[in-house]
């Protein structure tokens, strides 16, 4: 696994101190991969309404587009 370091405003910091009970660096990765996963699918979104274009226009080189 890989090390990122965060900065994050005093308060929110101070708040964060109250609540130890909590695993901050467990919540921060599940925010990280929530949103990584929304990035994805709008990707893949994008992808099949390119391709769906792509083929209505009777590209025929329209693969390359999304060998990326």
């Amino acid at each position: 696994m890989v090390n990122m370091t965060l900065a994050i405003p005093e308060p929110l910091h101070k708040v964060m101190k109250k609540h130890p009970e909590i695993k901050w660096t467990e919540v921060a990765r599940q925010a990280i991969n929530k949103r990584v996963s929304e990035l994805e699918q709008e990707k893949k979104e994008w992808r099949n309404y390119a391709q769906k274009h792509a083929v209505e226009k009777g590209w025929s080189e329209a693969h390359e587009l999304f060998e990326f």
